[in-house]
């Protein structure tokens, strides 16, 4: 199944996409919640009744072509990123490989949806782009056991995780949040897919494009840590709650690696496509 967020006249709205049309789930039943978050959160049986909404004489269907999609989850509690975790990439900045999880955040203002404009800030002359699958939490849970932990996803989106490359490695000690916290900079969409439909996360081609040439390509076979991994590590810490994310690091072919290196300018267009997620567009303007 595929959730999506809808831009409507009432707010944003929690949505079924179907084929070439998106079943408004609010308007269909007003017993469905209006947010793909609290969709979440009312577990397997409120995901088996989205599912199924389409079949309702009452469905409320709304034709691709009409609709303004907003990120798939546009209010998580949580976004926790993860750093260095492909092996690949590692390599590409002689990097060693991490012996635990590089862990970092991004706060709510980062998050646009698909076709909503990067913002380059004024104060950054290293916008720098990454690729990335996100995982979006389906369960609430702390202290998570590995062998559970994929019991805990609800599904996978696509991500790009923008980056001030001049703020994110300022003065010694690196400043790894503020660098990657500008505002839009953690697109995703352009749906969330859930993890029934997504045999093996640990197997899918990943790509950003910039301007139609491919920047990035690599897969998540790559990972150094996989999903499991980053969920009981992380579950040490905090509690998940459902619809928080979990970017899960970039491949090689970043633009501050590249010679000469590569940012981010107004005027172009930055595509990640993720096997069997989609999409995710965005263009880049000034701020």
């Amino acid at each position: 199944m595929r959730l999506a967020t809808l831009a409507t006249p009432a707010g944003p709205r929690a949505a079924v996409g179907v084929g070439n049309y998106y079943v408004d789930l609010y308007a269909t039943d007003p017993s469905f919640p209006s947010s793909v978050r609290s969709l979440l959160a009312g577990g397997p049986d409120a995901l088996r009744e989205a599912a199924a909404a389409d079949r309702s004489p009452r469905a409320v269907r709304v034709a691709a072509g009409q609709v303004e999609l907003l990120a798939p989850v546009p209010d998580p509690l949580k976004i926790i990123c993860i750093g260095l975790n492909y092996r690949d990439h590692a390599k590409e900045n002689n990097r060693a490989i991490p012996t635990e999880p590089v862990v970092f955040a991004k706060f709510p203002n980062t998050l646009i949806g698909p076709d909503d404009p990067i913002r380059l800030p004024k104060v950054s002359q290293k916008v720098d782009y990454e690729a990335e699958l996100v995982v979006v939490i389906g369960k609430r849970g702390r202290d998570i056991p590995k062998q559970r932990a994929m019991e805990h996803v609800a599904g996978y989106t696509i991500g790009h995780d923008v980056s001030a490359r001049d703020w994110q490695f300022k003065g010694e000690e690196k400043q790894w949040v503020i660098g990657k916290t500008f505002d839009s900079f953690a697109p995703i969409g352009p749906h969330l897919v859930t993890a029934d439909e997504v045999p093996d996360p640990h197997n899918l081609p990943i790509k950003l494009r910039l301007n139609g040439e491919v920047m990035q390509d690599s897969n998540t076979r790559e990972f150094i840590f996989q999903i499991p991994d980053l969920i009981a590590y992380i579950s040490q810490v905090l509690t998940f709650e459902p619809g928080d994310l979990i970017f899960t690091g970039t491949p090689p072919g970043v633009g501050v690696a590249r010679k000469p290196p590569v940012f981010l300018k107004p005027g172009d267009v930055a595509e990640v496509e993720i096997e069997g997620l989609g999409v995710l567009r965005n263009p880049v303007i000034e701020r």
